[in-house]
């Protein structure tokens, strides 16, 4: 059935969260009651990428774009736009910086430095329809690798394009297919890595979620140029979206002969099996991933044998990420010079980062490679929240460091993060602000790692353990100037002895912040001060007399009784039995309670 108009409404797990699911079902009640059901179809499509103004509703072919819709917005959306073909200003994105509605999202400047590759179907499409990936060329790179292309065409295109994986230190993709051919075998297997682990981090899941049968073609794909004819999707079980929508895409793909024996009558065959992860970040890294598919316990083993030799149950093995396979379609059909020109001299392409933090526009998005922190943070970004001033920000999650302002004008590629103490990573960037302690800072990220340790060798297990004491040890006022020298020794001991990337990787939060931001930890152990009053074990409250009214809101809320006053007099707060919980600063209206 051919329709005038399609309304796109965002399926993805941020917005279905703010109820879009019942948006599309108010929105199809609504065209059926104004018998359009025949010119009008309402449709589910993946991620749109600006999650901060969701749920979205993107009006084609008008290119319409409706921000922050509820579905009691779905009566005024039918009848006025669709019915009567007008615009109901009030869902329109307003941009604060120009004051002035925006109905397009090409005019947006969160879309306009963005060049989508790896989402280039994601919120354009239904993923639960193969045929609306065909009619995107879907399937079209399977088939011209199957058809006109030998295995070593295929790995050599990869090579030349200079895609690297996208989901850690960037290894070549082409290399590492290569790797696998030299490898003689009767079974050989292509891993998707689907275990996103970062906090903050949702592209990989964005994307199952938006465009699932990119994964499977890009597998296949991997598959034909290796030798390999079974493949495995190592996910979350924490992702229930992105598993129900794989198994719908991988049933479509056998159903059209897309997946299976025999695909497009070339004798080439390629099945997938789901695998799910436990939540377990150190199954990230592919030798312990490797293991958890083979149903061991989810630890690291040394390196080489390297997986493309030796993977699962002993056989060669590539692993790729979700946003390293998601290029690879694309990259066949139009071509390895094609990709080649995007991005940096050796970055090549575009990188997808999930943006979160104290930052105006929370979402996903998709530069290339080359684009500076400073546009993504304050253009496409929309500065920080609140008119506060930008502190840092840290990318690559738990295994990164924290970048400050005198380096937001870097170019963003693998050797440029690497090199001011901080890395690529899957994508996460956390945005932080003047209010942010980076002494907590560094302690949180501690605290995800050592939890998330294997235990099986001992600098991770034990030297990880020593750094999240110490630091806790800063953080409660109790921290000496030979605590700074030790963070410091012990975490660089720790990176270059610790058996696997997680280890490596840990220290970097806290050297990286001990290295920018050492006023910080300074003030803490010299001076027992919290800079950004975030420490609470260093922090006073104190009421100011001049502002105090008597009126009693703060002593009712004291959970230990420390605050004393009469009814319209002066309170005075008891520091030596304060417990510093910061309740009456929460309820007191009149700004007389000041945290320093």
């Amino acid at each position: 059935m051919s329709y005038s108009m399609h309304l796109l409404v965002c399926g993805g797990t941020g917005c279905q969260a703010s109820e879009s699911a019942k948006l599309l079902e108010n929105l199809r009640e609504q065209i059926k009651a104004n018998g359009m059901e025949d010119q009008v179809q309402a449709l589910v499509t993946g991620c749109f990428g600006f999650c901060e103004k969701g749920p979205i509703v993107k009006v084609y072919p008008d290119n319409v774009f409706y921000v922050q819709v509820t579905p009691e917005d779905a009566k005024e959306i039918v009848e006025e736009h669709v019915v009567k073909g007008r615009r109901v200003e009030r869902l329109l994105y307003e941009e604060p910086t120009l004051e002035v509605k925006l109905a397009e999202h090409k005019q947006m400047p969160f879309y306009k430095k963005q060049y989508r590759i790896a989402l280039r179907n994601c919120g354009f499409i239904d993923p639960e329809n193969i045929e609306e990936y065909i009619a995107s060329d879907g399937y079209m790179a399977l088939g011209k690798v199957l058809t006109e292309m030998k295995p070593m065409d295929v790995v050599n295109e990869m090579k030349k394009s200079g895609l690297r994986g996208r989901g850690g230190g960037g290894f070549p993709t082409g290399m590492k297919w290569e790797f696998a051919t030299k490898y003689d075998s009767d079974v050989k297997y292509i891993v998707c890595n689907a275990d996103e682990g970062d906090p903050g981090a949702f592209m990989d899941r964005s994307i199952l979620e938006g465009d699932p049968h990119s994964v499977l073609e890009a597998m296949a794909i991997a598959g034909y140029a290796i030798g390999a004819n079974h493949g495995f999707i190592y996910i979350r079980a924490e992702y229930p979206l992105a598993i129900a929508r794989l198994k719908i895409a991988m049933d479509q793909a056998m159903e059209y002969g897309l997946l299976g024996e025999n695909i497009l009558g070339t004798g080439f065959g390629f099945t997938i099996e789901l695998k799910y992860g436990a939540g377990a970040f150190v199954c990230g890294e592919e030798t312990a991933l490797i293991h958890s598919i083979e149903g061991e316990r989810g630890e690291p083993t040394t390196k080489p044998p390297f997986p493309a030799e030796s993977g699962i149950w002993g056989k060669p093995t590539v692993v790729n990420n979700v946003e390293t396979l998601a290029n690879i379609p694309i990259i066949i059909t139009k071509g390895a010079d094609w990709f080649s020109s995007i991005g940096s001299e050796k970055s090549k392409g575009t990188k997808v980062f999930a943006l979160a933090g104290k930052i105006n526009n929370v979402g996903l998005v998709e530069v290339p490679m080359g684009t500076t922190l400073r546009e993504i943070i304050f253009e496409i970004g929309g500065g920080i929240k609140n008119g506060k001033k930008f502190k840092a920000v840290q990318t690559g999650g738990p295994s990164g460091g924290c970048i400050t302002e005198e380096n937001l004008d870097i170019p963003i590629d693998y050797e440029s993060l690497t090199a001011i103490g901080s890395m690529m990573g899957s994508g996460g960037m956390i945005v932080l602000d003047e209010d942010d302690c980076m002494v907590n800072i560094a302690k949180f990220y501690l605290e995800f790692t050592v939890e998330e340790s294997c235990g099986k060798c001992t600098p991770c297990r034990i030297g990880n353990k020593r750094l999240h004491e110490i630091l806790t040890k800063i953080t409660e006022g109790k921290g000496t100037p030979e605590d700074l020298v030790n963070l410091n020794e012990l975490g660089k001991i720790i990176k270059d002895t610790s058996l696997c990337g997680l280890g490596q990787t840990a220290p970097n939060p806290v050297l990286s912040t001990l290295k920018y931001f050492r006023d910080e930890y300074e003030a803490h152990v010299n001076e027992g001060k919290c800079i950004a009053g975030v420490c609470q074990a260093m922090l006073q409250y104190t009421i100011l007399e001049e502002k105090c009214i008597g009126c009693t809101a703060c002593a009712k809320v004291c959970p230990v009784n420390c605050i004393a006053g009469e009814p319209k007099g002066v309170h005075v707060i008891d520091q030596s039995r304060c417990i510093k919980c910061g309740a009456c600063y929460d309820r007191c209206k009149f700004d007389a309670i000041i945290k320093k």
